[in-house]
């Protein structure tokens, strides 16, 4: 399990290093005015729908259902199986996109109410949304596919994806003369990212024998299955994505630049979110799912806590740099151009506010995993839709004190509220147990993560004297050092508290 982690973690932390030369690009070229804020919802809209419907609800139905027919009934039924779901998918994408393309003005008036009195930022959300709209058709078939292939134990090629959008957007930023404005250019990469990651993902499943066809769209007992787990997957997948389409929707009332400032945090919060928790959460999703097939429940329980420390193992560095240092990171990586250094304190305490919920974002998707690979996409629900209660309230509470660092802030304590709900359900079910030996091992992630944060402190206060004499590149020379500051103090604690053998234990495969 370890290598196919390792595997869609490279790939995904390669996505999310182009992903940060795009965003380097935007903040140059687009700042965080008006034109800005109207891309970034043109991005999020597809991109929330799809981690709601595609990554998030569909895997968690999909997969442990596809990997029980294949499991059961031979690769047949399974190829059968996928081809209904295929056609029914491609159907409902194909009317939503053509409900968004007519509707799209009522769209963004319900999504980004704060733009129907402001003309030029609204004008512009619908043009570029109706650009990037169809990147969700694309994409949900891109998951589709990924999935099966997951359950194949192949994982590179749906992990590689992503990379694709960044270096569309990259190529067509730099092309941003031939467009309208830079806006139009970021857009219409977002839709031919969409075209090459289809391609990819299809390239490979052909390869496989796995790419699916049209047929008639029977409703049978394994079809029916899926859509009853389908259901519960969609409300429990909507917690975190309701959050941020709440973000969306109050920060349009804010003033210019909210939107900015929740999209850039977002993207370095999504760094560790990616890298760690999805890759792992992917790997271990049709781990559990094959392990329960084959009754080994024993091993199921094992895979998740090694997932468990693995994720923390490599969360709590992040943790510790986005709570402490999160303006330095900012400055470092987006203050050029039309981002000001203002853009990136104003990001930069909204990277803090969502640091708090670091931990809940990447151990979600492994916590959830228990329930999904028993097909039980129900009980989850009642942790995601409480999580999403005290989510919004203090969305209301924290907005007209706290601006979005309230809206990421509140968004950070309703994920604890999920991830907590969560466990408690999967130990009342029997489903996780939490021995001496994991208690102990939290504890020294604590310890460890505090000693880092403090060394993080007192780098920042002994070095900056000397660095505030360098004429250009201070941040980035500031960044550098605390991140060869942090490798080396986190290397040693974490050396010092587990050992060599527990070390050894903590990863293998």
């Amino acid at each position: 399990m370890l290598r196919r982690i390792f595997t869609v973690g490279g790939f995904t932390l390669l996505s999310r290093v182009t992903g940060f030369a795009r965003d380097i690009m935007l903040a140059a070229i687009l700042g965080a005015g008006p034109m800005a804020d109207a891309f970034f919802v043109a991005l999020r809209l597809p991109n929330h729908f799809r981690a709601i419907f595609a990554e998030g609800a569909f895997n968690a139905a999909f997969v442990p259902a596809y990997a029980h027919v294949s499991g059961n009934g031979g690769p047949s039924a399974a190829h059968l199986f996928a081809n209904r779901i295929f056609t029914l998918l491609l159907a409902s994408q194909i009317l939503l996109l053509a409900v968004a393309w007519l509707f799209m003005p009522q769209v963004i008036a319900l999504l980004a109410p704060g733009f129907v009195h402001d003309p030029v930022r609204g004008e512009l959300a619908i043009s570029l949304t109706r650009i990037t709209f169809p990147y969700l058709l694309l994409i949900t078939l891109v998951t589709l596919y990924g999935g099966m292939l997951n359950v194949a134990q192949r994982f590179a090629s749906a992990a590689a994806a992503p990379i694709f959008l960044n270096l569309s957007m990259i190529a067509t930023l730099a092309l941003a003369a031939f467009f309208p404005d830079a806006g139009y250019a970021a857009a219409w990469g977002v839709l031919i990212s969409g075209f090459l990651q289809y391609f990819l993902l299809a390239a490979d499943a052909a390869r496989q024998g796995l790419l699916p066809r049209l047929t008639r769209p029977t409703l049978d007992a394994d079809v029916r299955g899926f859509f009853r787990a389908l259901g519960p997957a969609t409300i429990g997948s909507m917690g975190t994505q309701l959050a941020m389409f709440a973000d969306t929707i109050i920060a349009t009332f804010l003033a210019a630049g909210a939107l900015s400032a929740l999209y850039y945090a977002d993207r370095l919060n999504q760094l560790p979110i990616g890298v760690i928790g999805i890759a792992i959460g992917t790997v271990l999703l049709p781990e559990m799912s094959r392990r329960l097939t084959a009754g080994d429940h024993d091993g199921a329980t094992a895979a998740q806590r090694r997932a468990f420390e693995f994720t923390l193992l490599f969360a709590v560095p992040f943790v510790a740099a986005f709570l402490t240092v999160p303006d330095i990171i900012m400055r470092a990586m987006f203050a050029r151009g039309a981002f000001s250094a203002a853009d990136a304190a104003a990001a930069g305490a909204t990277l803090a506010a969502y640091a708090v919920g670091l931990l809940p974002f990447v151990l979600i998707r492994s916590a959830v995993a228990t329930f999904y690979a028993r097909k039980d996409t129900a009980t989850p629900v009642k942790a995601s839709l409480t999580g999403i209660a005290v989510n919004l309230l203090l969305k209301v509470a924290l907005m007209g004190s706290l601006a979005q660092v309230g809206l990421a802030l509140a968004t950070a304590i309703g994920a604890w509220v999920n991830l907590l709900l969560v466990l408690g359900f999967a130990i009342r079910a029997g489903y996780l147990e939490f021995d001496r030996r994991f208690g102990l091992s939290l504890l020294k992630f604590v310890v460890a993560g505090i000693v880092l944060a403090v060394a993080f402190w007192l780098t920042v206060r002994v070095a900056g004297g000397y660095l505030a004499q360098l004429s250009a590149f201070r941040d980035e020379t500031m960044l550098l050092l605390l991140m060869v500051t942090g490798v080396i103090v986190y290397g040693v604690v974490v050396l010092a508290l587990f050992g060599r053998s527990g070390l050894r234990a903590l990863i293998r495969s």
